[in-house]
């Protein structure tokens, strides 16, 4: 007779962990990992990474899941390797072997391509992807052998680097807008170079203001303790880095929690972070327009609560 499983006693965790997510796991089955290891009450990521990619996958934890929706917009980094002169039913190394040709690159290829998808390029969307279509992501029609229409996506491609590793293999560096397909940009690279291709491998080295040195591996976080684990995350306000900076007194920190707009001497911004002065606290997010601070996503009081005694707990372990 089995042993009945222990449940985990869940508790509120606020914070951001950046996860090094490895190869083979989708990105919600490390989110589901990590979250049983922090014994978090409320997670969710920013975008999904392939199974077969690994890499930079923010992971937001209670009251940074409000702000998730900032790293969905933000540009990305990749480094792949695809395989020339191969093309797969899927883009990458799981498909069916579909076609072959010869490969004759030359540098002055490389340089030609590199230049005609760098920049604003258009892309159709591969039916390997968790796009929906009536209610149904485009690779569930695709495993049933099903192809449906896809609109073109415009995207932008802001770097992008292709090089030898050998005689049919290329290194692809690409910085990208949201909504870029790496996949789609290798089998488009291989057109292009008139041999065709698919990905080997694909590593995200980059999101937003994260990069792959600040990120931590399962194997890592499985191997620690549980304050240990805790101190690996980055407050909820890195995901606002970027944002300009509003301080509030107490009593304006109050009615801006309360949804109220405040007035001030500021300059008109679309993305603002708004901290209280006392105690020290982010609020969340707001705009400002004709010297109004304009309220967005807002933490709650508990939350705010629950970071600060943390936040005391942390200061206070030897």
């Amino acid at each position: 007779m089995n042993a009945p499983r222990t449940r985990v006693q869940r508790r509120p965790v606020h914070g951001v962990l950046l996860l090094d997510k490895p190869l083979g796991f989708s990105s919600n089955q490390a989110l589901q990992k990590a979250k049983w290891l922090l014994r978090a009450d409320k997670a969710g990521h920013t975008g999904t990474l392939d199974p077969l990619a690994t890499g930079v996958l923010p992971l937001c934890f209670g009251a940074a899941t409000k702000f998730s929706q900032l790293h969905l917009d933000a540009d990305k980094t990749y480094v792949a390797t695809a395989r020339l002169g191969v093309k797969t039913s899927t883009g990458d190394a799981e498909g069916e072997v579909v076609s072959r040709r010869p490969v004759h690159v030359t540098p002055e290829d490389l340089a030609r391509v590199e230049a005609q998808f760098t920049g604003p390029i258009r892309q159709v969307p591969p039916m390997h992807s968790a796009l929906k279509k009536d209610g149904k992501a485009l690779y569930e029609y695709a495993r049933e052998g099903v192809e449906v229409e896809r609109a073109p996506r415009d995207v932008v491609i802001h770097k992008l680097e292709i090089r030898v590793i050998d005689a049919d293999t290329v290194r692809i560096l690409a910085s990208v807008s949201k909504g870029t397909y790496i996949r789609t940009l290798g089998e488009d690279i291989g057109e292009a170079l008139g041999c065709g291709a698919h990905l080997s491998s694909l590593r995200r080295v980059a999101t937003g203001g994260f990069a792959e040195a600040q990120c931590v591996t399962l194997e890592a976080l499985e191997a620690m303790d549980e304050e240990e684990r805790l101190a690996q995350l980055l407050p909820a306000e890195s995901l606002v880095g970027g944002h300009s900076r509003v301080t509030l007194g107490t009593e304006d920190a109050a009615r801006f929690l309360s949804g109220l707009r405040r007035r001030g001497a500021w300059t008109d911004a679309d993305e603002v972070a708004v901290f209280g002065a006392q105690p020290p606290a982010f609020l969340g997010t707001a705009h400002v327009k004709a010297g109004e601070l304009i309220p967005g996503r807002l933490l709650n009081p508990i939350e705010i609560q629950q970071i600060l005694l943390n936040a005391q707990q942390t200061e206070a372990t030897p």
